[in-house]
């Protein structure tokens, strides 16, 4: 599921073949932005915010997101695409390589200087050099809602989706059911930027430190397996803002109170 930190390792690949080059293709397959050719611009740098991709062409900004199943690959010149091309929604390519997204979300281009009209509202990012942790935990703290709904919400912090949501409220023996202003959020936060950090230069994730398959969880998706550490049952359950945007939930109960 693309979190923050597979966006983080997204832009990075993407930086390598594009930063500094200019483009010999810009293609982008919806009708919203069809129109919109930046064909010889220069890429000046591709940069994560939160789950969102910011592709920086000489004054401009390509935005976009990957929601649940949006992907950026990357090819040699020509290359044999790994996904159909009626998936593809962004084409850009260099002399080299060819980068497609596909299944993306939310693609806008505007003027660079007015990228905050698309991230502006987005809270503080733990895998940005700008990252200031006071004032995430002080949004969590004055959200009224439960701990894993505001933990969720980007305005909030930008990058922890459902399993980090999960796993870091598992960690810190916090019920997701936990109104947001009586929990430890400077201590949530410190270990949910620790947790992804550590996760951004893997090529799985994991939050018990085992990468096997199925061991790299405490929680997540365990529902009525036993407590890795206690062996009581997970127990699972739904929880979002509103029932459109309700997430599955699991936890301990009994190292979560």
């Amino acid at each position: 599921m693309p979190e923050g930190d597979t966006v983080f390792r997204a832009a990075r690949r993407l930086a390598d073949v594009l930063e500094g080059r200019e483009l010999a293709r810009f293609d982008l397959r919806v009708p919203r932005v069809a129109n919109v050719d930046l064909t010889g611009g220069t890429v000046r740098e591709v940069v994560p915010r939160g789950k969102h991709l910011l592709h920086r062409i000489d004054g401009w900004t390509l935005h976009t997101h990957l929601k649940m199943e949006g992907e950026w690959h990357v090819y040699d010149r020509g290359g044999r695409w790994r996904k159909p091309g009626h998936k593809a929604r962004a084409v850009l390519g260099t002399l080299t390589h060819d980068t497609v997204g596909f299944d993306l979300a939310d693609i806008a281009v505007v003027p660079t200087d007015q990228e905050d009209t698309l991230v502006g509202h987005l809270g503080p990012d733990p895998l940005s050099p700008a990252w200031d942790a006071g004032e995430a935990a002080r949004r969590l703290s004055v959200d009224t809602r439960s701990i894993h709904v505001a933990l969720l919400d980007q305005r909030n912090v930008a990058g922890f989706g459902n399993e980090y949501a999960n796993e870091i409220l598992f960690v810190r023996g916090v019920l997701p059911t936990t109104p947001a202003p009586g929990v430890d959020t400077p201590a949530l936060l410190d270990l949910g930027a620790r947790m992804i950090r550590a996760n951004r230069d893997r090529a799985g994730r994991t939050f018990t430190g085992d990468t096997r398959p199925g061991r790299s969880t405490w929680v997540y998706r365990r529902e009525g397996r036993a407590c890795r550490r206690c062996g009581t049952l997970i127990e699972g359950g739904q929880m979002g803002a509103d029932p459109t945007s309700e997430r599955i939930t699991f936890w301990c109960p009994r190292c979560q109170t």
